[in-house]
């Protein structure tokens, strides 16, 4: 008794939670693209990826400083060694330096390029953060969609099954029909009451995630304004590879490093070159002040960097080693996403051009069999089970076709980038 009433309260909740709204809150509808904005506004990921950004643009204030100039001041007494008539009279002394590096503009130059590619690096760091987590919000959202289609398949699979065992329950009551099919159609309902109830839970989860993507931002009393069946259209094959290369936010982070480690090459080739320091010396004492000025090189006589320089070499390789492997797997990827929306699309095709219809139509004609005495519990069973396999498969297909698109959409970078904040 304490089962069933526990299954009767979560098949009324799961009901409320669907289309009652909640007492304290009003319901909210969400469009997937709101979703999106939501989400990429509250996700605490895209805001420590915005601070990459920051982080770069500082080091590029760093990288554009000029060098600071190095002053040293020396005073002290001055004593006499001889007779005052011959060495002057005794008193302090003072000396001032000051030392300027000028700094090699090749080097320069090749630094603050260097970090002002790491920005875009940064930049395309964020933008790849971005397309994951729209593409993830996508997904999840129609997965809390094809939950729902599937509760709500089950319930009235759940119904229909009650609705036999009422049936077969007075036919044994009035002797018509033997004890044993109200036995198999108890079974049935009890099966068909757990399925149901799981169907429910897993909504349920899929709801807990799609708020967990947004830092629960998305109040739990919400739906969805969109549909399993919303269409999906992109571009030709051909024009998508052309975009994915230019538009795809891991392919322009790979760039922009290695447009960075080109630099540091540069930088530390020219940093072989000698190093120049203009340098002043005030010297004062009682009788005497002279001043004089100089230039101090630093050459690179014994070392030159090789090690410094190889390292750089060898980063470049790494990241255009890398850039040319993630060019090629981005582009399979494609092929790869493209050729499941199209699986998917013939799949729902299929299902939708007729085996739904002719599945339905004979869970129809074996209901009304049932009825009239003419078919057993067995024909209507194996029925319903045939239109529950067909209905699974197509909610399953059409899944799969928007998860296809939202794989495409995350590759090519396609999402509400004109509603974040910067």
């Amino acid at each position: 008794m304490q089962t069933f009433l526990l299954r009767q309260f979560l098949f009324f909740f799961f009901l409320i939670s669907l289309s009652a709204p909640l007492s304290a809150q009003e319901l909210s509808i969400w469009t997937i693209k709101e979703l999106q904005e939501l989400g990429l506004q509250a996700n605490g990921l895209v805001q420590a990826a915005r601070s990459q950004i920051d982080m770069a643009e500082a080091d590029v204030i760093s990288a554009r400083a000029f060098p600071n100039p190095k002053v040293s001041v020396e005073a002290g007494p001055q004593s006499k060694r001889l007779p005052a008539s011959v060495t002057g009279p005794s008193d302090n002394q003072r000396e001032v330096k000051v030392s300027q590096p000028i700094e090699n503009p090749f080097l320069r130059s090749a630094r603050i390029g260097s970090a002002e590619a790491l920005v875009d690096a940064r930049q395309a760091s964020l933008n790849q953060v971005r397309a994951d987590l729209a593409a993830q919000l996508r997904i999840r959202a129609y997965e809390l969609l094809l939950r729902q289609e599937e509760a709500q398949m089950e319930t009235s699979i759940y119904d229909l099954m009650k609705e036999i065992y009422r049936r077969i329950k007075v036919s044994v009551d009035v002797g018509e029909t033997a004890r044993f099919e109200l036995i198999r159609a108890e079974t049935e309902v009890l099966s068909a009451e757990n399925r149901m109830e799981a169907a429910m839970l897993n909504a349920e989860r899929a709801r807990v995630a799609l708020v967990q993507l947004t830092a629960g931002a998305l109040q739990s009393n919400f739906t969805i304004n969109a549909s399993l069946s919303d269409p999906v259209e992109f571009p030709p094959l051909e024009q998508l590879r052309q975009e994915i290369v230019q538009a795809n936010p891991d392919i322009q982070r790979l760039e922009a490093e290695q447009n960075s480690a080109n630099l540091r090459i540069d930088q530390q080739k020219a940093s072989v070159l000698p190093s120049v320091s203009v340098l002043f010396t005030n010297f004062q004492d009682r009788q005497f002040m002279s001043n004089t000025a100089g230039v101090s090189l630093e050459i690179p006589l014994f070392y030159r960097r090789r090690g410094e320089i190889d390292n750089a070499i060898y980063d470049s390789a790494r990241i255009r080693n890398t850039l040319d492997y993630r060019r090629f797997e981005i582009g399979q990827q494609l092929e790869s996403a493209w050729q499941a929306k199209e699986i998917a699309r013939r799949r729902v095709e299929m299902f939708e051009g007729g085996i739904v219809t002719e599945a339905e139509l004979a869970l129809s004609i074996a209901q009304t069999a049932y009825r009239l005495g003419e078919r057993g519990f067995i024909e209507v069973l194996d029925t319903q089970r045939v239109l529950r396999g067909v209905l699974g498969d197509l909610l399953q297909a059409r899944f799969e076709l928007q998860s296809a698109a939202a794989e495409i959409d995350r590759l090519r970078a396609h999402y509400p980038k004109e509603h974040t904040i910067e």
